[in-house]
């Protein structure tokens, strides 16, 4: 299946900071010498992070200095979206992501919710990680997954991804000017994903927004 991924730093530094949580459970649950279901479902997930994290738009790039470099093999074509009217718009990308990975860390993502509830219930439960601020970081952690998941499973504009499939497949490296029935749903899914991804501050929302004027 297809999923439109913004070339948006907001997104990507949502998606990039579930790493260090993911592997922090891994090692903890590796450390405590057994196995388990919850160690599997984590480590699933994070193998399904990485395959969707090699498929982001232009992700090489922005850890690279040299920004004029080649998209990586597999790397959406860069291609520059224009509007209708001629105006430069943020890039979408039309990324493969398999059901089997969404499925991996929507499992993950339920199995972290279900944990932050039962921590909840038992306050005075204790474990390596114990201190007086992990409620908060749980919480926090949970937020930023169910965030960058709704953006992954945002269903997208038909007309919209067959046009930028297309690009796409193509290789271009130019432009691609989106007509004006198509740069309508370009606008309300994208202000679909600043909701998700900001919504709830209103300095970020309105930071966030501005990269898509």
């Amino acid at each position: 299946m297809y999923v439109l991924v913004p070339d948006d730093p907001v997104f990507f530094a949502r998606f990039e900071s579930l790493e260090e949580p993911l592997l922090r459970r891994l090692y903890l649950l590796h450390s405590a010498g057994l196995e388990s279901d919850d160690e599997r479902v984590i480590a699933d997930a994070y193998d399904s992070w990485v395959q969707v994290l090699l498929k982001l738009p232009l992700w090489s790039q922005w850890h690279a200095a040299d920004t004029s470099a080649e998209p990586a093999p597999g790397e959406p074509a860069g291609y520059t979206l224009y509007s209708a009217g001629g105006t430069q718009l943020t890039s979408l990308y039309p990324i493969e992501v398999t059901a089997a990975d969404l499925g991996h860390l929507t499992a993950c993502l339920d199995l972290f919710v279900a944990a932050g509830r039962t921590q909840r219930a038992v306050p005075g439960r204790a474990d390596a990680e114990a201190g007086a601020d992990r409620p908060e970081r749980e919480d926090t952690l949970v937020d930023v997954f169910r965030r960058v998941m709704e953006v992954l499973l945002l269903p997208q504009p038909q007309r919209l991804l067959d046009t930028l499939r297309q690009a796409a497949r193509q290789g271009r490296t130019g432009s691609v000017t989106l007509p004006a029935e198509e740069e309508t749903e370009y606008r309300r899914y994208c202000e679909d994903i600043v909701t998700i991804l900001s919504s709830g501050d209103t300095f970020a929302y309105r930071s966030h927004r501005a990269l898509y004027l």
